[in-house]
């Protein structure tokens, strides 16, 4: 993420960065962020999203109380935060990533072929 500042319009992410390097390296937890607890740490928090919209009947908005909405943001900042940690560390521009992947999506998942079907692009007859 390092070359972030070349590549984001309003350095949204670049200051993301530096507020959880400031706050990392406040508390010395440095050497604990290496890239795989990061990634495992992501993904509990990934998991904790899921939480608030157990036994829901969809989990549309309409279902969700002040109080699941407050927990859902704080898990999704608490998602957002590692990632960009594991970016930092592994020097991956997120920005640039996405762009990349997005590609890759289109490629996979032509909008004429795909449109309206969920299913994964392996299982589309060709």
């Amino acid at each position: 993420m390092q070359q972030q500042n070349q590549h984001e319009g309003t350095g949204e992410l670049v200051q993301m960065r530096d507020m959880l390097r400031e706050f990392v390296r406040e508390r010395d937890w440095s050497r604990f962020h290496s890239p795989k607890n990061l990634a495992a740490a992501l993904s509990v928090e990934a998991s904790e999203l899921l939480e608030p919209f157990t036994w829901l009947a969809t989990g549309d908005k309409a279902e969700l109380d002040e109080a699941k909405l407050r927990a859902i943001r704080h898990e999704m900042a608490d998602v957002l935060a590692y990632l960009v940690m594991l970016a930092d560390s592994l020097d991956v521009d997120l920005h640039r990533a996405l762009i990349e992947k997005m590609a890759l999506n289109r490629s996979k998942y032509p909008a004429h072929k795909v449109k309206g079907d969920a299913r994964k692009y392996t299982e589309y007859d060709e």
